[in-house]
């Protein structure tokens, strides 16, 4: 399990976004919509209300990172068939976000929890996809229609129109259409591949035939040819049916209104309706049928208002969906008869609403309201969508001032209301009514230029009566113009400097105009390897740098250590930069100088790519420059020369990498940019001779590059493509699942997830270490670091990438933060090696760590002083700042943590494979994560808390600052923001079994502070009493107590009184194997899913039971006992834990009778670790630990639960089992366990205890008596230290074991012989021989009664004395050896020779059970009708009670001679005379 937080450090200016697709998620409470940029970013916006009147707030909350190219298309679906997951039932049938990009990329995005569940390329062969479909009936799966036409996002800005050509195709494009599954994105059906009969597909839509086995896709093209592609039932064979041919469908549509030559700008389908929206009208057709219903021509409307010279024309439209038409699917519709509105705008933003009906061939459409437009300025280019929001319509303009600066694109929300409406007189018709205006995630830039104050900002836009539409255009200009101002200043490319393999060195900006910012981290500096006395308060005089040679935009970036060790060069750490003005400039990084400016590419410079880790000696200082002028070139930073050119590719590479371990450079060249193709290549170089060794073409060009890219991930240390340390985008290249590491489940997932994110270099760090402290040792150095790199690569506990230009993430991950050194305290232990390792990893270079000299130590101080920074760096960036202020202030002055003061922090979430969800800065949108997303809550409160208590343990000074952050994360936080979604108790389960200490501590309290909020819905218990609220509150254990005693008292009508469905829901829920959110944030599998429902389910039937249903506990035991069983690294131990815990109060009744066979499976599974199974080193730590668990935890509550059953298994064990197995041990260690949990009970058995550890010593079997006898005699101890019953003579030659309860007329005592472990004689200590008629027991016959109280062997050994309570006697056998060898073979008993009545002390209590000779003489009459009683009450009882009362506090102890000593809890009752 992977728990990692993302924090996302932010340029000053906005990122450029131009929409060219949009999407809703209309759920409430808070709907919310995505806008999808021709650069790949995905922005998710919020409409919330601040109370239930106010009109909604549009909040731009975040980005969503998970494409490198131009998106084609979003879509909505529902990936987990029923959104059982918890928290509320939805209302909405979608759950998710799909998008796909030209590259083949599909992202699910999550709506409750705002990551990506799922990241995958479509296969090569399928080309680009264009359009997604949700399937209307099964939303889980989506329909996508790709194409490998010759087509990019251009063509679909609607200003321009679509390029003639396209109408008469030179040859028929190939289509494949596809049924994907969203739960994994696994194509499960292809619908179509091939020609189809029309030109390229631009419009789908899904048809539902008369029954579900005959639905159909609708495509048409732009022209307006349509034909039906038929989904057939059966998987294997695909039946395309035509309308007629294509020449008959063209003459119909001439003659229909449609010309051939016109361009189609949209195709809508409702119901039975197809609209064709052309660029001045809209033709309606009917799906079955080629005739003309209606049509609508917008000349009137659209083109009445006449903007000036701009030539106006239609561009969209959708048809609105309501709330009383009811679902698209209605039957009504397929009798023709259709009610709906439509919306229709233009390239300025004008939109008009319709009224459309069709009844009885009969077709209306009127126009019903309109959307004013905006002022169009001849510089100012618009992009325009519109979306529906449930009551709302969202108009979302992407603005572009410049033609010349293609990046500036800014995209605008206005949200407008379809139930409410302003007349004004004047007008045709009413206007709707505008609820606010110009949003756009643009805002906290322009406020946060000063970068002070950020904390405050939060987007509010303006309201108020609707404003004139002049008024509203005006606004937006003045607003749109602001950007000019950015112009310079727009981050063109950005990368994160990763120095060592640790910590972030600094942020790289390279702007439009040229500039480069290199910003550092100031939170490190004054740690330096070379010295540790240096004052890590010290303060970075500079912390940003400037550097300014190019002249046109710095188009890519790359850091580079340098390894060789020439002379003639001073520079160690070199940036280079390559832009638009066709340069690369190379420059110190120490001193900001220019070393170099190269000239070798007369087209702008796209990429920089640095040689790969264990790149061999000549080519580990060169890097790639590759250009638009499709050349690739292979410089040296040693000579600063160009050592190799690449010519001759096809166009612009756009995809590169560099296989250092075999030499090779594999360029992919694609004739459109992020499309998949035909007519793609593969070039594939040897960097060694230049020469070009092969070229593949087509899907094989994509395959082969594919395999490249695996092969590459194999190889390189950190596991992924991109060596770190550069802007190229960590999402542009495919994403390897790495098989390094497949053997351990663990890493298996940490490499699913994280195998695309470029990372710091490692090879470096080696180098550093040599060149700094010892260079002439550096070729040995090399050779231990590269055996060592492995294994500290898959923990780095920092991962930077940059997705976009200008955004840079941080990923911190958890468990390499809190592992990362915990290796060292094996130093003290004389434990050298992983010193040494941890040593290296720090770039700290050692001679020989086993002896301890003090430069060792000085390391050893050094290493936690740079884990000390590293805890305090994450704490710093991962903490909500100025929410709580005394918080901050304590933070920064207890814990020494700094704000990042020069830069603009985020947060986020880590999603599949490399993809990421990142926040903008202002504090409403992280909040509105913390709001929606229960996985992230969980993830940061949990990281948040386990490294303040990691800190604590470092250095105590911040231990107050500690106690007040992980009180925050787990509950002031709530306090302050009650709506905040409680965090997953499922994802915090999950790290119950963590390695650290720490996290396992962090997961179980915040799951105490989160319970009692965050019961799933099928185990919430619908009517609670009155106790949970106070007990959800203070959280106090005694609550929870009385809580289940009151539920025990409850008649068990109302136990049962649970339905069979309700039932089925909870076992439906404990049995969900689906992979739900919270599992895709942490890596889990969907064992995990159902194996954490099983563990919450437990946890809150024991902790919380008044709160869950009350059946849980019985459908809950079984699940429960076989995962305990089940020893599963992460869950078995936990499951344990839990069913000792609740075993008394919870698990016992449901599980009675199966208590003796789990004993016996706990027992089997000692066995197998026993010796005599295989050699102990075979078995792994995690299975050690959880046979340690079931053997210290779960065995001794079970053994409780069912003493006579647990003897009864022991005893059979013993015969059933090898001698020298561990069974016999393991049974005597829960013997000491259950005498020291609940001593009582096992009185009544001591016979049966003593008898078997008796067994096990019987010299007879020497094997088990050999490997027994030290647990045995331990044991022997335990129990004659609890039971005074029972005593031993001084030389441990005799024991003697008294009846705890018997029936008084024959009590008797055992003496056993302790070398031959047998039986030597049994003395009588039946009821006392006078006065017999006044006791109680002797006239009821039967009536138990403690027996013998205290026992004790005279010191020589030959006398024996007991005390009774029960009569108050004291008996002494005074037994000479004579008699113990005379008598030894006849069990007769063996009367007392002396009976000394003890007078009752002060404050003895004479009831029941503890009733003396006066007592009875006294209360004679009291005592018959307690006689009458107990003849009544059963056995049982009677034995409860007597057990219930039993005093284990008498001991007789010897003074003087022949004098006894009796006390009771150390207090003296009396010396008496024998």
């Amino acid at each position: 399990m992977k728990c990692r937080s993302v924090a996302c450090i932010w340029s000053s200016t906005p990122f450029p976004h131009r929409v060219t697709a949009v999407a809703a998620l209309t759920e409430l409470p808070t709907p919310t919509f995505y806008t999808a940029g021709s650069d790949g970013s995905v922005i998710w916006w919020t409409l919330s209300h601040s109370n239930p009147t106010s009109p909604p707030q549009v909040k731009a909350v975040g980005v969503l990172c998970g494409h490198a190219a131009p998106i084609t298309d979003l879509a909505v679906c529902s990936p987990i068939a029923d959104a059982k997951n918890g928290y509320g039932s939805s209302g909405s049938k979608f759950s998710a976000l799909i998008s796909a990009c030209c590259d083949g990329f599909l992202c699910v995005w999550s709506k409750n929890s705002g990551h990506c569940r799922c990241r995958r390329k479509l296969p090569p062969w399928v080309g680009t996809p264009r359009i997604i479909r949700t399937l209307p009936l099964t939303p889980r799966y989506v329909c996508i229609a790709c194409s490998f036409e010759d087509y990019s996002v251009n063509s679909i800005e609607g200003n321009e129109g679509i390029i003639d050509r396209e109408t008469q195709p030179r040859k028929p494009p190939k289509s494949t259409i596809l049924i994907v599954d969203s739960y994994l994105l696994s194509i499960t059906q292809t619908v179509f591949h091939g020609n189809l009969s029309i030109g390229p597909v631009r419009f789908m839509a899904l048809v539902l035939g008369d029954d579900e086995k005959r639905n159909s896709v609708f495509v048409a093209d732009s022209a307006g040819r349509q034909q039906m592609v038929l989904i057939s039932e059966d998987r294997g064979e695909n039946l395309a049916s035509s309308h007629g041919d294509t020449g008959q469908l063209e003459s119909s549509f001439c003659c229909e209104g449609l010309s051939g030559e016109e361009q189609i700008v949209e195709v809508l389908t409702y119901g039975n309706v197809v609209a064709f929206i052309l660029k001045d009208r809209c033709v309606f057709r009917l799906l079955n049928g080629d005739s003309m219903i209606g049509e609508v021509s917008f000349v009137d409307n659209l083109f009445g208002l006449d903007r000036g010279s701009t030539q106006t024309h239609a561009i969209g439209g959708i048809f609105l969906e309501s709330d009383d038409v009811g679902n698209v699917c209605d039957a009504n519709e397929y009798g023709n008869s259709i009610a709906v509105r439509f919306v229709v705008w233009n390239n300025v933003g004008y939109a008009v609403i319709y009224n459309v009906s069709y009844q009885n061939d009969v077709f209306q459409c009127e126009p019903h309201a309109e959307i004013p437009g905006t002022h169009y300025q001849p510089d100012m280019k618009l992009s325009i969508f519109f979306q529906q929001v449930n009551q709302y319509l969202v108009c979302i303009k992407s603005v572009c001032f410049n033609y010349e600066e293609p990046l500036l694109w800014r995209p605008l929300v206005t949200i407008w209301s379809l139930n409410r409406f302003d007349d004004e007189p004047g007008r045709l018709y009413c206007r709707c009514r505008m609820i606010s205006d110009g949003v756009s995630f643009t805002n906290w830039f322009e406020k946060s230029t000063q970068l002070k104050g950020l904390d405050d900002l939060e987007t509010t836009p303006t309201f108020g009566a609707s404003p004139s539409s002049d008024d509203v255009d005006n606004t937006h200009v003045d607003r749109i113009s602001n950007y000019y101002t950015y112009k310079g200043k727009v981050v063109s490319s950005s990368m994160i400097i990763s120095e060592n393999l640790f910590t972030p060195y600094a942020v790289v900006y390279g702007f439009l105009s040229g500039e480069i910012e290199v910003v550092r981290f100031d939170l490190f500096q004054g740690i330096s390897f070379d010295d540790a006395s240096s004052s890590p308060d010290e303060k970075s005089t500079a912390c940003k740098q400037y550097f300014s040679g190019h002249t046109g935009a710095v188009l890519c970036l790359a850091a580079h250590q340098m390894m060789g060790s020439a002379k003639s060069w001073t520079f160690k750490r070199v940036l280079v930069s390559g832009s638009t003005d066709c340069t690369i400039c190379i420059w110190d990084l120490d001193t900001g100088s220019l070393i170099m400016v190269m000239h070798h590419h007369v087209a702008p410079v796209r990429q920089i790519i640095r040689p790969p880790s264990l790149t061999a000696h000549p080519w580990r200082d060169c890097f790639l420059s590759v250009g638009e002028d499709a050349c690739v070139a292979l410089v040296s930073l040693e000579t600063l020369r160009v050592e190799r050119m690449f010519p001759g590719h096809m166009n612009y590479p756009s995809k590169v990498i560099w296989d250092g371990a075999r030499g090779y450079i594999s360029c992919l060249c694609q004739t459109h940019y992020g499309t998949s193709d035909a007519t793609d290549v593969l070039y594939i170089w040897d960097v060694k001779t230049g020469s070009s060794e092969r070229v593949l073409r087509g899907t094989a060009a994509h395959s082969m590059f594919d395999h490249f890219c695996k092969s590459i991930s194999m190889n390189s240390i950190s596991g992924t493509l991109l060596n770190g340390n550069t802007s190229v985008s960590s999402l542009l290249l495919p994403v390897v699942d790495d098989a390094r590491f497949s053997s351990s489940p663990l890493n298996r997932s940490d490499n699913l997830l994280t195998s695309s994110r470029s990372s710091p270099n490692i090879s470096n760090m080696t180098e550093l270490n040599s060149s700094k402290t010892n260079a002439g040792k550096g070729n040995s150095v090399k050779r231990n670091s590269s055996s060592l790199i492995g294994l500290l690569s898959s923990k780095l506990p920092i991962k930077c990438s940059c997705p976009f230009p200008g955004i840079v993430s941080l990923c911190f991950d958890l468990a390499s933060l809190m592992l990362s050194y915990q290796k060292n305290e094996s130093m003290d232990n004389g434990g050298g090696k992983p010193v040494n390792i941890n040593l290296k990893q720090q770039g700290v270079q050692e001679q020989s760590p086993s002896h301890h000299n003090p430069e060792t130590l000085e390391g050893h101080d050094l290493v936690s002083l740079f884990e000390e920074y590293l805890l305090r760096y994450s704490l710093s960036f991962l903490h909500l700042w100025s929410v709580d202020r005394e918080l901050d202030n304590l933070l920064i002055s207890d814990m020494k943590l700094r704000r990042p003061e020069n830069f603009i922090v985020a947060s986020g979430l880590q999603g599949d494979k490399g993809s990421v969800t990142l926040t903008f800065p202002a504090q409403s949108a992280t909040l509105e994560l913390w709001k929606s997303s229960s996985e992230f809550c969980a993830m940061r409160s949990l990281t948040m808390v386990s490294l303040a208590q990691r800190l604590i343990t470092l250095s105590h000074s911040g231990s107050a600052a500690s106690s007040a952050l992980a009180a925050f994360y787990t509950r002031n936080f709530l306090e302050v923001f009650p709506d905040v979604n409680p965090p997953s108790l499922q994802l915090l389960v999950a790290f119950w079994q963590d390695e650290s200490e720490h996290v396992r501590m962090a997961a179980r309290s915040i799951f105490h502070c989160a319970a009692s909020h965050a019961i799933p819905l099928p185990l919430r218990n619908s009517k609670p009493t009155e106790l949970p609220n106070m007990s959800s509150k203070t959280g106090s254990r005694d609550k929870h107590l009385g809580n289940m005693a009151e539920e025990s008292i409850t008649p068990k009508a109302e136990k049962q009184g649970i339905s069979q469905d309700e039932e089925s829901k909870i076992l439906a829920w404990l049995e969900s194997f689906e992979v739900q959110d919270w599992i895709s944030c942490v890596g889990g599998t969907s064992q995990d899913a159902m194996t954490s429902h099983i563990i919450v389910a437990a946890a809150l039937a024991i902790w919380y039971p008044s709160l869950v249903k009350p059946s849980l506990a019985r459908l809950l035991v079984h699940p429960l006992m076989k995962l305990a069983m089940a020893m599963n690294e992460k869950y078995s131990s936990t499951a344990a834990e839990l069913l000792a815990e609740g075993m008394e109060s919870t698990w016992k009744e449901c599980m009675v009778s199966e208590i003796p066979r789990l004993i016996g499976d706990i027992f089997f599974q000692v066995e197998l670790s026993g010796p005599s199974s295989k050699s102990v080193t075979e078995i792994s730590d995690a299975s050690f630990s959880i046979k340690q668990t079931l053997v210290e935890v779960l065995l001794p509550s079970l053994a409780m639960a069912d003493i006579p059953g647990f003897l009864t298994v022991i005893e059979s064990q013993i015969w059933s089992t090898a001698s020298d197995s561990p069974v016999h041990m393991v049974a005597l260690l829960t013997l000491i366990r259950i005498m020291r949990g609940s001593p009582k009970n096992l009185a009544q058995y001591l016979d049966k205890v003593v008898s078997f550890i008796l067994q096990t010593i019987d010299p007879s079997n020497s094997v088990m008596r050999k490997a027994c006898f030290q647990s045995s005699m331990t044991t022997f101890k335990e129990v004659v230290r609890v039971y005074p019953m029972v005593a031993v003579n001084d030389s441990w030659t005799k024991l003697a074991v008294g009846d705890v309860i018997g029936d008084i007329n024959n009590a008797s005592i055992r003496v056993y012989d302790m070398q031959s472990v047998t039986m030597i004689k049994v003395l009588d200590a039946s009821g006392p021989p006078g006065l017999p008629t006044l006791l109680t027991a002797a006239t009821s016959g039967t009536m138990l009664t403690t027996a013998i109280s205290a026992l004790s062997f005279s010191p020589d050994g030959e006398g024996l004395v007991a005390f009774s309570e029960q009569g108050l006697l004291i008996r002494w056998w005074s037994l000479g050896s004579f008699w113990w060898e005379k008598l030894s073979r006849h069990f007769v008993p063996v009367q007392c020779t002396k009976l000394i009545f003890v007078p009752p002390w002060e404050g003895f209590s004479p009831n029941s059970s503890r009733s003396s000779v006066m007592a009875n003489i006294l209360e004679t009459d009291r005592q018959l009708n307690f006689q009458d009683n107990a003849k009544d009450s059963n056995h049982g009882d009677s034995l409860k009670q007597l057990l219930h009362n039993l005093d284990l506090s008498y001991r007789l102890e010897w003074v003087e001679g022949r004098k006894v000593l009796l006390t009771r809890h150390g207090h003296e009752l009396g010396t008496f005379q024998l």
